[in-house]
């Protein structure tokens, strides 16, 4: 892999860092489909359990590469087959994180803007330091963020995320936390401790038993409510089959950590 995307792994953590803050971590064809391979392979590798997506510099990324997609105006069909598969190529990426068995936890420390507020609207958990800025800004130079708007219509209410996609407007960590695109905000000197003790905590728990409960939870966000609550029961009582849900009750009972090895 390029030095475009560090990897390290600490106590069964994977860290990925966009390292381009030349470019400011634009998410070229290239940076996606090595992005996604990161993914892929953690989701294969039982000794990671928990994945973190940071970045360096000031921007945590400005979305896709414009120059790249300028050059290829270029091409022949004016654009349209690179076109096609950098978009498609960049679902699949935001898809490879909701598909993920492993939670995927944002740690944002600057700006996110188009494709990259996609990618802290994708990841199961974000955090952010208190400087960060979040856009949508696409309606600005006529073209509609179409596809952060899938992501970022889950996750949170119906006008929230219009005034982003029809403004293009920053907004900052205190809104973005209010609306639901980040779980918390934290002093930029804690931000990096704060995930940590996150991520830590979420590497304590039984994998088998998130794995479970991270497919049940987007699977069911699909459904009708009746629907839902049967999908749900059954996802339960399989669960309650499974060697982690009788050590985990056990535990409890006998007052002592689970062993979920």
């Amino acid at each position: 892999m390029n030095d475009l995307i560090n990897q390290s792994v600490k106590n069964n953590i994977l860290k990925i860092t966009l390292n381009n803050p030349s470019a400011q971590n634009t998410l070229s064809l290239e940076i996606i489909n090595n992005l996604k391979q990161i993914i892929l392979n953690a989701d294969n590798n039982n000794e990671i359990k928990v994945i973190i997506i940071a970045s360096n510099g000031k921007i945590f990324s400005a979305g896709h590469n414009l120059k790249e997609i300028n050059t290829h105006r270029k091409d022949k069909d004016k654009g349209l087959d690179f076109f096609t598969t950098l978009i498609n190529s960049c679902s699949d990426l935001m898809l490879s994180i909701i598909h993920n068995s492993k939670p995927v936890v944002a740690e944002v420390n600057g700006v996110a803007t188009a494709a990259g507020c996609q990618l802290v609207a994708s990841c199961d958990l974000a955090y952010a330091s208190d400087s960060s800025k979040f856009a949508t800004p696409g309606v600005n130079i006529g073209l509609f963020c179409s596809t952060p708007m899938v992501a970022l219509s889950r996750i949170v209410k119906n006008k929230h995320a219009m005034e982003m996609l029809l403004t293009g407007d920053f907004i900052d960590a205190d809104k973005a936390k209010s609306i639901g695109l980040i779980n918390n905000s934290f002093n930029e000197e804690e931000l990096f401790n704060e995930i940590n003790l996150i991520a830590n905590k979420l590497s304590k728990k039984s994998t088998l038993t998130l794995k479970i409960g991270k497919k049940a939870f987007y699977n069911q966000s699909e459904m009708k409510i009746t629907d839902a609550y049967k999908y749900a029961s059954e996802v339960m009582i399989k669960n309650m089959m499974e060697k982690d849900s009788e050590e985990g009750i056990r535990a409890f009972i006998e007052k002592r950590k689970p062993n979920w090895n």
